[in-house]
């Protein structure tokens, strides 16, 4: 019904947004991630749009670009997660980086979302693998999903992994770090090397 809604901003909530377009203020669920791209009360702004219909309520949610939007509308297709937590993910992960999350099976980056349980996360991973990796074709994402492919190659791979998740790295910095070593290395080596490598980047 609405692609998208162009209009001055007039009021800014935490995760809501009203626009005046044309006279008449419409009321947009966002992210916090919009919320930052999208300006200050009285800037103009376009906002591609997504209307919930439910029995006893019509919800307006806006997305500042339209990755995001698209990533929305997948997150809401899975069982369990409706838009208030599609929101909250997106307001903790931009599209890029829950395709990463997702690549690296890193369900504790999803739980950080509000509301949003380790069964829920572990359902997205699930049922988002390998849709997501448009979302970081046009940044630095996409080598970093190819790092963590190339992570779980190897059976030496998957154990250094593994040891940096248990000395407290997230699964995506893990499977990064490990993923873009020889893939010759023994499980040692990678977690050597892994280790050096991270500990530059802290």
């Amino acid at each position: 019904m609405f692609y998208s809604l162009t209009g001055e901003i007039v009021c800014m909530e935490e995760n809501a947004v009203a626009l005046d377009c044309g006279g008449v203020a419409f009321y947009l669920t966002t992210t916090s991630n919009t919320l930052r791209n999208c300006g200050k009360t009285g800037d103009r702004v376009t906002l591609f749009t997504y209307l919930s219909v439910r029995e006893d309520a019509l919800d307006l949610f806006g997305f500042a670009d339209k990755s995001e939007l698209d990533c929305f509308k997948l997150l809401i297709g899975i069982t369990g997660v409706g838009p208030k937590a599609a929101i909250a993910i997106l307001s903790v992960l931009t599209p890029d980086m829950l395709a990463v999350a997702v690549a690296g099976d890193d369900t504790k980056a999803i739980t950080a979302a509000q509301g949003v349980g380790g069964k829920i996360a572990s359902r997205i991973v699930l049922e988002l693998k390998g849709k997501l990796d448009m979302f970081a074709a046009s940044s630095g994402a996409a080598d970093s999903i190819s790092a963590i492919k190339k992570a779980g190659l190897s059976y030496a791979g998957e154990d250094a992994v593994n040891a940096l998740v248990m000395l407290g790295y997230s699964r995506s910095e893990a499977g990064i770090a490990v993923g873009r070593l020889d893939g010759n290395l023994s499980t040692q080596e990678m977690i050597k090397k892994a280790l050096a490598s991270l500990s530059k980047n802290l």
